[in-house]
Protein backbone atom coordinates (compact mmCIF):
# COMPACT_ATOMS: atom_id res chain seq x y z
CA UNK A 1 0.00 0.00 0.00
CA UNK A 2 2.73 2.42 -1.03
CA UNK A 3 1.86 6.09 -0.74
CA UNK A 4 2.83 8.46 -3.55
CA UNK A 5 5.34 10.86 -2.04
CA UNK A 6 5.64 13.02 -5.14
CA UNK A 7 4.58 16.62 -5.34
CA UNK A 8 1.54 16.98 -3.11
CA UNK A 9 0.06 20.40 -3.68
CA UNK A 10 -2.07 20.63 -0.54
CA UNK A 11 0.49 18.96 1.72
CA UNK A 12 3.32 21.14 0.38
CA UNK A 13 1.23 24.28 0.78
CA UNK A 14 0.24 23.42 4.33
CA UNK A 15 3.81 22.50 5.23
CA UNK A 16 4.93 25.93 4.01
CA UNK A 17 2.21 27.59 6.10
CA UNK A 18 3.16 25.44 9.08
CA UNK A 19 6.78 26.59 8.79
CA UNK A 20 5.64 30.21 8.51
CA UNK A 21 3.21 30.30 11.43
CA UNK A 22 3.88 27.41 13.82
CA UNK A 23 6.81 27.33 16.24
CA UNK A 24 9.56 25.09 14.90
CA UNK A 25 9.94 23.56 18.36
CA UNK A 26 6.57 21.82 17.96
CA UNK A 27 7.42 18.52 16.27
CA UNK A 28 5.13 17.13 13.60
CA UNK A 29 5.41 14.64 10.76
CA UNK A 30 4.89 16.01 7.21
CA UNK A 31 1.31 14.83 7.04
CA UNK A 32 -2.00 16.70 7.24
CA UNK A 33 -5.25 14.85 7.87
CA UNK A 34 -8.46 15.55 5.97
CA UNK A 35 -10.66 12.91 7.58
CA UNK A 36 -10.33 9.70 9.56
CA UNK A 37 -12.40 6.79 10.80
CA UNK A 38 -11.66 3.61 12.70
CA UNK A 39 -7.95 2.90 12.36
CA UNK A 40 -7.43 4.78 9.08
CA UNK A 41 -6.56 8.36 8.18
CA UNK A 42 -6.94 10.08 4.81
CA UNK A 43 -4.73 13.08 4.23
CA UNK A 44 -5.45 16.31 2.36
CA UNK A 45 -4.16 14.78 -0.88
CA UNK A 46 -6.38 11.72 -0.63
CA UNK A 47 -3.66 9.31 0.57
CA UNK A 48 -4.77 6.69 3.09
CA UNK A 49 -2.75 5.65 6.13
CA UNK A 50 -3.22 2.87 8.67
CA UNK A 51 -2.81 4.39 12.11
CA UNK A 52 -0.59 2.50 14.55
CA UNK A 53 -0.18 5.60 16.76
CA UNK A 54 -3.77 6.49 17.64
CA UNK A 55 -2.99 10.04 18.74
CA UNK A 56 -0.39 8.47 21.08
CA UNK A 57 -2.99 6.30 22.79
CA UNK A 58 -5.77 8.87 22.68
CA UNK A 59 -7.98 6.99 20.22
CA UNK A 60 -8.50 3.54 21.73
CA UNK A 61 -12.08 3.71 20.44
CA UNK A 62 -10.92 4.74 16.97
CA UNK A 63 -11.25 7.87 14.89
CA UNK A 64 -14.70 9.50 14.79
CA UNK A 65 -16.62 6.82 16.74
CA UNK A 66 -20.27 7.33 15.85
CA UNK A 67 -21.68 7.37 19.39
CA UNK A 68 -19.10 9.90 20.56
CA UNK A 69 -19.71 12.13 17.55
CA UNK A 70 -23.45 12.08 18.19
CA UNK A 71 -23.03 12.85 21.90
CA UNK A 72 -20.78 15.80 21.07
CA UNK A 73 -23.23 17.09 18.48
CA UNK A 74 -26.16 16.87 20.89
CA UNK A 75 -24.29 18.55 23.74
CA UNK A 76 -23.07 21.39 21.51
CA UNK A 77 -26.67 22.36 20.76
CA UNK A 78 -27.47 22.67 24.51
CA UNK A 79 -24.42 24.46 25.97
CA UNK A 80 -20.71 24.32 25.24
CA UNK A 81 -19.16 25.72 28.42
CA UNK A 82 -20.02 26.79 31.95
CA UNK A 83 -17.02 26.26 34.28
CA UNK A 84 -18.12 23.74 36.87
CA UNK A 85 -16.97 26.04 39.68
CA UNK A 86 -19.57 28.60 38.57
CA UNK A 87 -22.48 26.53 37.25
CA UNK A 88 -22.65 22.78 37.79
CA UNK A 89 -23.91 20.29 35.21
CA UNK A 90 -24.81 16.64 35.26
CA UNK A 91 -22.19 15.54 32.75
CA UNK A 92 -19.32 16.36 35.10
CA UNK A 93 -20.86 14.23 37.85
CA UNK A 94 -21.55 11.34 35.48
CA UNK A 95 -17.98 11.31 34.22
CA UNK A 96 -16.67 11.26 37.79
CA UNK A 97 -18.99 8.37 38.63
CA UNK A 98 -17.71 6.34 35.69
CA UNK A 99 -14.08 7.27 36.31
CA UNK A 100 -14.36 6.10 39.91
CA UNK A 101 -15.63 2.77 38.55
CA UNK A 102 -12.30 2.46 36.69
CA UNK A 103 -10.29 2.84 39.91
CA UNK A 104 -9.53 -0.67 41.22
CA UNK A 105 -10.39 -1.47 44.81
CA UNK A 106 -13.33 -1.27 47.20
CA UNK A 107 -13.28 2.46 47.83
CA UNK A 108 -14.92 4.74 48.62
CA UNK A 109 -13.29 6.83 45.89
CA UNK A 110 -13.93 10.26 44.41
CA UNK A 111 -12.76 12.08 41.28
CA UNK A 112 -12.03 15.50 39.83
CA UNK A 113 -11.72 16.50 36.18
CA UNK A 114 -8.99 18.49 34.44
CA UNK A 115 -7.79 19.09 30.88
CA UNK A 116 -4.74 16.90 30.29
CA UNK A 117 -2.68 14.07 31.68
CA UNK A 118 0.03 16.46 32.85
CA UNK A 119 -2.57 18.51 34.72
CA UNK A 120 -3.92 15.33 36.30
CA UNK A 121 -0.42 14.48 37.53
CA UNK A 122 0.09 17.98 38.93
CA UNK A 123 -3.21 17.78 40.82
CA UNK A 124 -2.46 14.31 42.18
CA UNK A 125 0.83 15.65 43.56
CA UNK A 126 -0.96 18.65 45.08
CA UNK A 127 -3.44 16.34 46.80
CA UNK A 128 -0.69 14.05 48.07
CA UNK A 129 1.32 16.91 49.50
CA UNK A 130 -1.69 18.54 51.11
CA UNK A 131 -3.07 15.33 52.59
CA UNK A 132 0.23 14.07 54.01
CA UNK A 133 1.84 17.35 54.99
CA UNK A 134 4.99 16.10 53.26
CA UNK A 135 6.76 17.56 50.22
CA UNK A 136 9.02 14.99 48.55
CA UNK A 137 7.93 12.98 45.50
CA UNK A 138 9.71 9.96 44.03
CA UNK A 139 9.47 9.02 40.37
CA UNK A 140 11.42 6.45 38.35
CA UNK A 141 13.91 6.19 35.52
CA UNK A 142 12.16 5.84 32.13
CA UNK A 143 9.06 7.53 33.54
CA UNK A 144 7.07 10.13 31.61
CA UNK A 145 4.47 12.20 33.41
CA UNK A 146 3.95 15.26 31.22
CA UNK A 147 5.48 18.53 30.02
CA UNK A 148 4.27 21.12 32.54
CA UNK A 149 6.95 22.18 35.02
CA UNK A 150 6.17 19.79 37.89
CA UNK A 151 5.25 16.92 35.56
CA UNK A 152 8.40 17.55 33.53
CA UNK A 153 10.44 17.49 36.74
CA UNK A 154 9.05 14.01 37.39
CA UNK A 155 9.80 12.90 33.83
CA UNK A 156 13.05 11.03 33.28
CA UNK A 157 14.00 11.65 29.64
CA UNK A 158 15.99 14.87 29.08
CA UNK A 159 15.83 15.02 25.27
CA UNK A 160 13.53 16.38 23.97
CA UNK A 161 11.44 16.97 27.09
CA UNK A 162 13.72 18.66 29.64
CA UNK A 163 16.79 20.03 27.86
CA UNK A 164 17.20 23.73 28.54
CA UNK A 165 14.07 24.11 30.67
CA UNK A 166 15.55 24.04 34.18
CA UNK A 167 15.77 24.71 37.01
CA UNK A 168 13.18 22.11 37.84
CA UNK A 169 10.77 21.77 40.74
CA UNK A 170 12.43 20.89 44.01
CA UNK A 171 11.81 17.91 46.27
CA UNK A 172 11.61 15.49 43.34
CA UNK A 173 13.77 12.37 43.66
CA UNK A 174 14.36 9.58 41.17
CA UNK A 175 14.72 5.87 41.75
CA UNK A 176 15.88 3.23 39.25
CA UNK A 177 13.07 1.95 37.09
CA UNK A 178 12.97 -1.73 36.14
CA UNK A 179 14.25 -2.50 32.64
CA UNK A 180 14.98 -6.23 32.53
CA UNK A 181 16.12 -6.23 28.89
CA UNK A 182 18.90 -3.83 29.86
CA UNK A 183 19.86 -5.44 33.14
CA UNK A 184 17.65 -3.79 35.76
CA UNK A 185 15.29 -6.37 37.27
CA UNK A 186 12.31 -5.64 39.43
CA UNK A 187 14.34 -6.72 42.46
CA UNK A 188 17.17 -4.39 41.43
CA UNK A 189 14.75 -1.47 41.13
CA UNK A 190 13.20 -2.19 44.54
CA UNK A 191 16.68 -2.26 46.05
CA UNK A 192 17.33 1.05 44.33
CA UNK A 193 14.22 2.57 45.88
CA UNK A 194 15.32 1.41 49.32
CA UNK A 195 18.70 3.02 48.65
CA UNK A 196 16.97 6.31 47.78
CA UNK A 197 15.49 6.23 51.28
CA UNK A 198 19.02 5.93 52.68
CA UNK A 199 21.03 8.14 50.34
CA UNK A 200 18.66 10.86 49.13
CA UNK A 201 15.53 11.41 51.23
CA UNK A 202 14.17 9.99 54.47
CA UNK A 203 10.89 8.18 53.79
CA UNK A 204 9.17 10.21 56.51
CA UNK A 205 9.47 13.25 54.22
CA UNK A 206 8.04 11.55 51.12
CA UNK A 207 4.45 12.39 50.21
CA UNK A 208 4.07 10.05 47.24
CA UNK A 209 5.64 7.69 44.76
CA UNK A 210 4.40 7.88 41.15
CA UNK A 211 4.80 5.15 38.54
CA UNK A 212 3.29 4.04 35.22
CA UNK A 213 2.30 0.34 35.24
CA UNK A 214 3.56 0.28 31.65
CA UNK A 215 6.12 3.02 31.14
CA UNK A 216 5.07 4.53 27.83
CA UNK A 217 7.51 7.08 26.47
CA UNK A 218 10.25 5.24 28.37
CA UNK A 219 9.91 2.32 25.97
CA UNK A 220 6.67 0.45 26.75
CA UNK A 221 8.17 -1.21 29.79
CA UNK A 222 5.62 -3.22 31.77
CA UNK A 223 6.26 -3.56 35.49
CA UNK A 224 7.92 -6.91 36.22
CA UNK A 225 5.93 -9.30 38.37
CA UNK A 226 6.04 -8.24 41.99
CA UNK A 227 7.55 -4.79 41.41
CA UNK A 228 4.44 -2.64 41.89
CA UNK A 229 3.39 -4.84 44.79
CA UNK A 230 6.80 -4.29 46.37
CA UNK A 231 6.72 -0.53 45.87
CA UNK A 232 3.20 -0.37 47.29
CA UNK A 233 4.27 -2.37 50.35
CA UNK A 234 7.14 0.07 50.97
CA UNK A 235 4.72 2.96 50.65
CA UNK A 236 2.36 1.37 53.16
CA UNK A 237 5.25 0.78 55.55
CA UNK A 238 6.29 4.44 55.52
CA UNK A 239 2.93 6.21 55.16
CA UNK A 240 3.68 7.21 51.56
CA UNK A 241 0.88 7.54 49.01
CA UNK A 242 1.07 5.47 45.83
CA UNK A 243 0.06 7.36 42.65
CA UNK A 244 -0.76 5.18 39.67
CA UNK A 245 -0.24 7.00 36.34
CA UNK A 246 -2.79 5.45 33.96
CA UNK A 247 -2.76 8.28 31.41
CA UNK A 248 -1.45 6.10 28.57
CA UNK A 249 -1.85 2.57 29.91
CA UNK A 250 -5.44 2.94 31.10
CA UNK A 251 -8.84 3.10 29.40
CA UNK A 252 -8.87 -0.53 28.29
CA UNK A 253 -5.57 -0.48 26.43
CA UNK A 254 -4.26 -3.47 28.40
CA UNK A 255 -7.63 -5.26 28.50
CA UNK A 256 -8.88 -3.77 31.77
CA UNK A 257 -9.94 -0.22 32.69
CA UNK A 258 -6.67 0.26 34.58
CA UNK A 259 -3.38 -1.45 33.85
CA UNK A 260 -2.56 -1.73 37.54
CA UNK A 261 -5.43 -4.21 37.92
CA UNK A 262 -3.07 -6.85 36.54
CA UNK A 263 -1.07 -6.45 39.78
CA UNK A 264 -4.01 -6.57 42.16
CA UNK A 265 -3.03 -3.26 43.80
CA UNK A 266 -5.51 -0.51 44.67
CA UNK A 267 -3.58 2.77 44.43
CA UNK A 268 -4.22 5.69 46.75
CA UNK A 269 -4.51 8.04 43.77
CA UNK A 270 -4.65 7.52 40.02
CA UNK A 271 -4.29 9.81 37.03
CA UNK A 272 -6.23 9.39 33.79
CA UNK A 273 -6.36 10.99 30.36
CA UNK A 274 -5.83 10.34 26.65
CA UNK A 275 -8.56 7.91 25.48
CA UNK A 276 -10.80 8.91 28.38
CA UNK A 277 -12.37 11.56 26.13
CA UNK A 278 -12.93 9.48 23.01
CA UNK A 279 -10.73 11.95 21.13
CA UNK A 280 -11.59 15.12 23.06
CA UNK A 281 -9.36 16.73 25.71
CA UNK A 282 -10.26 15.66 29.22
CA UNK A 283 -8.39 14.02 32.09
CA UNK A 284 -8.95 13.28 35.73
CA UNK A 285 -7.72 12.20 39.13
CA UNK A 286 -9.34 9.50 41.24
CA UNK A 287 -8.45 8.45 44.73
CA UNK A 288 -9.51 7.54 48.21
CA UNK A 289 -12.35 9.80 49.27
CA UNK A 290 -10.52 11.00 52.37
CA UNK A 291 -7.60 12.16 50.23
CA UNK A 292 -9.72 13.75 47.51
CA UNK A 293 -11.69 15.64 50.18
CA UNK A 294 -8.62 16.71 52.17
CA UNK A 295 -7.87 19.87 50.19
CA UNK A 296 -9.76 23.02 51.23
CA UNK A 297 -12.78 24.05 49.14
CA UNK A 298 -11.62 25.95 46.07
CA UNK A 299 -8.11 24.56 46.28
CA UNK A 300 -8.58 22.45 43.15
CA UNK A 301 -10.33 23.28 39.89
CA UNK A 302 -9.90 25.25 36.68
CA UNK A 303 -11.78 27.08 33.96
CA UNK A 304 -12.07 24.30 31.40
CA UNK A 305 -11.64 21.19 33.56
CA UNK A 306 -14.51 18.85 32.72
CA UNK A 307 -15.77 20.93 29.80
CA UNK A 308 -19.38 19.91 28.99
CA UNK A 309 -18.63 18.74 25.44
CA UNK A 310 -15.63 16.74 26.58
CA UNK A 311 -17.78 15.26 29.34
CA UNK A 312 -20.41 14.19 26.81
CA UNK A 313 -17.73 12.37 24.83
CA UNK A 314 -16.16 10.88 27.97
CA UNK A 315 -19.45 9.39 29.16
CA UNK A 316 -19.69 7.40 25.94
CA UNK A 317 -16.01 6.44 25.96
CA UNK A 318 -16.06 5.35 29.62
CA UNK A 319 -19.21 3.29 29.16
CA UNK A 320 -17.32 1.41 26.47
CA UNK A 321 -14.21 0.96 28.62
CA UNK A 322 -16.33 -0.47 31.44
CA UNK A 323 -18.11 -2.90 29.11
CA UNK A 324 -16.99 -6.52 29.52
CA UNK A 325 -17.29 -7.18 25.80
CA UNK A 326 -15.03 -4.25 24.98
CA UNK A 327 -12.44 -5.49 27.46
CA UNK A 328 -12.56 -8.97 25.97
CA UNK A 329 -12.02 -7.57 22.47
CA UNK A 330 -9.06 -5.56 23.73
CA UNK A 331 -7.49 -8.67 25.25
CA UNK A 332 -8.01 -10.63 22.04
CA UNK A 333 -6.49 -7.83 19.97
CA UNK A 334 -3.48 -7.74 22.27
CA UNK A 335 -2.93 -11.48 21.89
CA UNK A 336 -3.25 -11.19 18.11
CA UNK A 337 -0.78 -8.31 17.92
CA UNK A 338 1.74 -9.97 20.21
CA UNK A 339 1.67 -13.06 18.02
CA UNK A 340 2.33 -10.95 14.93
CA UNK A 341 5.21 -9.09 16.59
CA UNK A 342 6.74 -12.30 17.91
CA UNK A 343 6.62 -13.72 14.39
CA UNK A 344 8.42 -10.64 13.04
CA UNK A 345 10.99 -10.94 15.82
CA UNK A 346 11.60 -14.56 14.85
CA UNK A 347 12.48 -13.46 11.32
CA UNK A 348 14.55 -10.38 12.17
CA UNK A 349 17.46 -10.43 14.62
CA UNK A 350 17.28 -6.65 14.89
CA UNK A 351 14.22 -7.07 17.12
CA UNK A 352 15.82 -7.38 20.52
CA UNK A 353 12.60 -7.76 22.45
CA UNK A 354 8.84 -7.76 22.06
CA UNK A 355 7.21 -6.41 25.19
CA UNK A 356 4.17 -4.71 26.64
CA UNK A 357 0.87 -5.57 28.22
CA UNK A 358 -2.36 -6.36 26.42
CA UNK A 359 -2.66 -4.22 23.30
CA UNK A 360 0.05 -1.80 24.52
CA UNK A 361 3.00 -3.38 22.72
CA UNK A 362 6.36 -2.47 21.26
CA UNK A 363 9.55 -3.83 19.75
CA UNK A 364 13.02 -2.69 20.79
CA UNK A 365 15.40 -2.53 17.82
CA UNK A 366 19.13 -3.23 18.18
CA UNK A 367 22.08 -3.37 15.81
CA UNK A 368 23.47 -6.47 17.46
CA UNK A 369 21.38 -8.87 19.58
CA UNK A 370 24.48 -9.78 21.59
CA UNK A 371 25.62 -6.27 22.51
CA UNK A 372 22.09 -4.81 22.39
CA UNK A 373 23.45 -1.64 20.81
CA UNK A 374 20.39 0.61 20.25
CA UNK A 375 19.44 0.98 16.59
CA UNK A 376 18.38 4.60 16.88
CA UNK A 377 18.97 5.69 13.28
CA UNK A 378 17.44 2.52 11.85
CA UNK A 379 14.35 3.00 14.01
CA UNK A 380 13.86 6.51 12.63
CA UNK A 381 14.35 5.13 9.13
CA UNK A 382 11.75 2.42 9.75
CA UNK A 383 9.23 5.04 10.83
CA UNK A 384 9.95 7.19 7.77
CA UNK A 385 9.74 4.28 5.32
CA UNK A 386 6.50 3.09 6.85
CA UNK A 387 4.97 6.54 6.47
CA UNK A 388 5.95 6.59 2.79
CA UNK A 389 4.13 3.26 2.43
CA UNK A 390 0.97 4.30 4.26
CA UNK A 391 1.56 3.28 7.88
CA UNK A 392 1.88 5.69 10.80
CA UNK A 393 4.41 4.62 13.42
CA UNK A 394 6.11 6.42 16.31
CA UNK A 395 9.29 5.74 18.20
CA UNK A 396 9.78 5.74 21.96
CA UNK A 397 12.38 4.79 24.56
CA UNK A 398 15.38 6.32 26.24
CA UNK A 399 17.44 5.56 23.13
CA UNK A 400 14.60 6.28 20.65
CA UNK A 401 14.97 2.70 19.39
CA UNK A 402 11.54 1.36 20.33
CA UNK A 403 8.60 1.22 17.94
CA UNK A 404 5.32 1.32 19.80
CA UNK A 405 2.02 -0.05 18.55
CA UNK A 406 -1.05 1.84 19.75
CA UNK A 407 -3.45 0.91 16.99
CA UNK A 408 -7.07 1.79 17.86
CA UNK A 409 -8.79 -1.14 19.53
CA UNK A 410 -11.41 -1.13 16.75
CA UNK A 411 -8.81 -2.08 14.10
CA UNK A 412 -9.99 -4.70 11.64
CA UNK A 413 -8.14 -7.82 10.52
CA UNK A 414 -7.42 -6.02 7.25
CA UNK A 415 -5.94 -3.07 9.12
CA UNK A 416 -3.64 -5.40 11.04
CA UNK A 417 -2.69 -7.53 8.04
CA UNK A 418 -1.69 -4.52 5.95
CA UNK A 419 -0.15 -2.62 8.82
CA UNK A 420 2.10 -5.37 10.12
CA UNK A 421 3.16 -6.34 6.60
CA UNK A 422 4.20 -2.73 5.99
CA UNK A 423 5.98 -2.59 9.34
CA UNK A 424 8.01 -5.69 8.50
CA UNK A 425 8.81 -4.50 4.99
CA UNK A 426 9.99 -1.13 6.31
CA UNK A 427 12.01 -2.79 9.05
CA UNK A 428 13.77 -5.01 6.52
CA UNK A 429 14.68 -2.11 4.28
CA UNK A 430 15.83 0.09 7.17
CA UNK A 431 18.31 -2.57 8.26
CA UNK A 432 19.32 -3.66 4.74
CA UNK A 433 23.08 -3.84 4.32
CA UNK A 434 23.90 -4.07 8.01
Amino acid sequence: MAVDQGTSTKTAALQAERERWVAASVYSQPLFVDHAHGARITDVDGREFIDFVGGIGTLNGGHTPEDVVEAVREQATRFMHQCFSVVGYEGYIEVCRRLVACHPGAGPFKALLVNSGAEAVENAIKIARYATGRQAIISFDQGFHGRTMLAMSLTSKPMPYKKGFGPFVGEVYRAPGPYPYRGVSGADALAGLRKVFKSQIDPSAVAAVIYEPVQGEGGFLPAPAGFIEGVYALCQEHGILYIDDEVQAGMGRTGTPSAIEHCGVSPDLATWGKSMGGGLPIAGVTGRADLMDAVHVGGLGGTFGGNPISCAAAIVALDEVLDAGYQARSKALGEDMRGRLEAIAGRHSCVGEVRGLGAMLAIELVRDPATKEPATEETARTVALARERGLLLMAAGVYANVIRVLVPLVATASDLDEGFATLEESLSDAFAGR
